[in-house]
């Protein structure tokens, strides 16, 4: 695959600096014991700029492979009670949304984050014993 530089692989790598930030803030010693940074093979995360900077925090990429909302805390753990939560909402400005999602952010407890995020192992084992076909749930 090229790795060609994109339009938002600039403004990615503005998140990955200020992710950095806030995990030096939050969990300094994360840092040190190094990161694990999971995304997929989308163009601004193969881009010369980004790997640039990846390598440049020294942090692992953990393999994705692509179509695989099975390995995606976002799709698997996440969306779900995000739809469940805006279910019969309706929006007449983009603001508005922007409030509600924040704001239903902000009742989330840790614990919602770290099931997610643990679910994840098991999740990559039964793609490993599977030898990468679909895992259900």
């Amino acid at each position: 695959m090229s790795k060609r530089i994109t339009p938002f692989a600039s403004r990615y790598c503005s998140t990955l600096d200020s992710l950095k930030e806030a995990i030096r803030r939050k969990r300094p010693g994360l840092l040190r014991r190094g990161v694990v940074l999971q995304h997929d093979n989308a163009t601004l995360h193969s881009a010369n700029l980004t790997q640039q900077s990846l390598q440049r925090y020294g942090w692992e990429i953990l393999p994705h492979p692509a179509h695989s909302p099975d390995l995606a805390p976002s799709d698997f753990h996440l969306f779900g009670p995000l739809k469940r939560h805006l279910v019969g909402m309706a929006f007449d400005k983009e603001d508005d949304l922007i409030s509600e999602l924040r704001n239903w952010f902000d009742t989330l407890d840790v614990d919602f984050f770290r099931v997610g995020i643990n679910s994840l192992l098991s999740r990559w084992q039964n793609c490993i014993d599977l030898h990468g076909d679909y895992v259900e749930k």
